[in-house]
């Protein structure tokens, strides 16, 4: 009865349309009120406790060089280098989006911020090459949520942070999957424009002079994610402290290129206040959700239930992965994450599956999600950028779900294509 209390209140809520982090609040408060155990102060003391975590440190760390990479003005100058490299490849300003969007990602670790940031220059781009509106948002909004993968990534923060594993082995372990999704989107743009389902204006190959020009323009923002990746690899610092010195570059670069400038950088400021206190109160009121949950023995019941369905890890896993893609459909990822981990965590464990591996397969389906109707985030910031209907750019999308469930699938099937990379450096 008690557990009906929390989800149920969670659930009229969320249907009243209550933002989800007011919400979880609500529902957990509601529970311990009727809850004679429990005193409603632990709500509290759970909320401070969940928040004051070191590593938690590096989400806003990372968020602020995505927005100061974003002010700095890089993008044209990495949209210009991804053009002059694969630009001549059949299928044009797709694969360069795509290509894009993979070193932004090394840059931002949030989707929505490569979305917004690079996405009105890209959408802008093919447009003007002769690709349709709902075609470059759709390749644009699939592209972006590679962003997750590949170091750094926010979310993953927050899935190392729950599930007590390392930062730094969770961002080595979404390189591969992250490369792989963008190799297989390409293939499918490159698929696509050979049976003649897109069109855009074809462009010739550049010449080395010019690709080598557009490799200076580009080569100290390039150089961020190759640091960032390098400084992982090398053990020289932490996730959080790379985060730090992240944000130093960026301000550095931004006012050399003299396009960040003092109001620029309050701007960049003042959206990662916005999004790191959505974020924070999101944890905060998470937490004792989850600690309500977990004294509540619901772990170990629904491992029970789900192991009398079957005892195939491949089955079991299934049937999470069908939960998180429904909720992600519906529901903001950092709740799903900070309500579901709690939950399926020791079940994973105890079938043998490794954290590190369940928590990239966990940012695949949560990814997904933000591009999922009805309320997928970033399709609402491709209707924006591009101006088109929703029913236009999920039509135009659809294909894109091939090779991005594919990675989904792959990742589940074969847990090396994760933990080769974190095993061979000793994550």
């Amino acid at each position: 009865m008690s557990l009906l209390v929390l989800f149920g209140s969670f659930g009229l809520l969320v249907g009243l349309q209550v933002p989800i982090a007011i919400a979880m609040g609500f529902a957990g408060a509601a529970y311990l009120m009727l809850d004679p155990v429990f005193p409603t102060l632990i709500m509290v003391q759970r909320m401070a406790r969940g928040i004051h975590s070191f590593p938690l440190l590096a989400i806003p760390l990372f968020i602020l060089a995505g927005h100061l990479f974003n002010h700095a003005g890089i993008a044209s100058r990495i949209f210009g280098f991804a053009n002059a490299l694969v630009g001549h490849i059949r299928g044009g300003l797709a694969h360069v989006n795509i290509l894009a969007s993979i070193i932004f990602a090394g840059m931002s670790g949030v989707a929505a911020a490569d979305a917004a940031g690079l996405g009105a220059v890209e959408i802008r781009a093919m447009r003007k090459a002769g690709f349709s509106a709902p075609f470059s948002a759709a390749i644009t909004a699939a592209s972006a949520i590679i962003g997750p993968i590949v170091p750094p990534s926010v979310i993953m923060v927050l899935y190392a942070v729950m599930a007590q594993v390392s930062i730094a082995g969770m961002f080595l372990a979404g390189i591969v999957p992250g490369l792989l999704m963008g190799l297989l989107l390409m293939g499918t743009v490159y698929t696509m424009a050979r049976s003649g389902r897109i069109e855009g204006s074809k462009q010739n190959r550049v010449s080395l002079r010019e690709l080598a020009t557009s490799f200076v323009a580009a080569g100290p923002a390039i150089a961020a994610p190759v640091l960032l990746v390098g400084g992982l690899l090398l053990g020289v610092a932490t996730p959080t402290e790379l985060g730090a010195l992240t944000c130093i570059y960026a301000i550095v670069l931004g006012f050399s290129y003299r396009q960040l400038t003092a109001r620029r950088l309050l701007a960049a400021f003042s959206e990662t206040i916005t999004s790191c206190g959505v974020i924070l109160l999101l944890i905060a009121v998470g937490i004792p959700f989850g600690w309500i949950v977990a004294v509540n023995n619901l772990p170990a019941e629904l491992s029970s239930f789900l192991t009398g369905l079957s005892d195939n890890p491949l089955i079991i896993l299934a049937m999470i992965n069908v939960g998180l893609l429904i909720a992600g459909a519906v529901m903001e990822a950092a709740a799903i994450l900070l309500i579901a981990v709690p939950i399926v965590l020791p079940l994973v464990q105890s079938i043998g599956i490794d954290p590190v591996h369940f928590g990239v397969i966990v940012v695949l389906n949560l990814v997904i999600g933000v591009t999922t109707p009805p309320f997928g985030m970033i399709l609402f910031i491709m209707m924006d950028i591009a101006e088109v209907r929703m029913s236009e750019l999920v039509k135009a999308i659809l294909p894109f779900y091939i090779p991005i469930f594919a990675v989904l699938i792959l990742v589940i099937l074969v847990p090396e294509i994760t933990l080769f990379v974190p095993r061979l450096l000793g994550y």
